[in-house]
């Protein structure tokens, strides 16, 4: 008996089959049962125990639960700054059409007395607004 047993693919060269008897029985891999987690499924025992003793019992079914989100609407808005910059001029007043708009923000200064419409305004945009002389409208 050899101390070292050769590797089988050194032993088998020159022997057509390799030791699988016919070609057909070692072609593809249907001849192991499929590749990698083929046959691991619910119904397929085939390779159940050792994925048990691998991964545990948690690896086969579904396991808590997706909780459906609430779609959140995101409001339109538009700084003081852009509206002093966007502001159109009929006659002498400036005048800016913010209905596309949901909401108004107080952020910037209006250096120019303008008359918004919108949907709605902040605090801090209706104190600045008044405070040039413009006008608020709550279309």
């Amino acid at each position: 008996m050899p101390v070292n047993k050769r590797k089988k693919s050194t032993r088998f060269r020159a022997k057509t089959t390799h030791g699988y008897g016919s070609m057909k029985k070692n072609r593809g891999a249907g001849n192991r049962g499929g590749r990698g987690m083929a046959g691991s499924g619910k119904r397929a025992d085939q390779k159940k125990p050792s994925i048990l003793k691998k991964y545990g019992p948690s690896y086969f079914g579904k396991h808590g639960f997706n909780r459906p989100q609430s779609k959140v609407k995101v409001l339109k808005i538009l700084n003081l700054n852009e509206i002093d910059q966007k502001a159109e001029k009929k006659g002498t007043s400036y005048i800016f059409d913010g209905s596309k708009y949901d909401k108004i923000l107080g952020t910037g200064k209006l250096t120019k007395k303008i008359k918004i419409t919108s949907k709605s305004f902040s605090k801090a945009a209706l104190e600045k607004i008044k405070e040039t002389g413009g006008e608020a409208i709550i279309c």
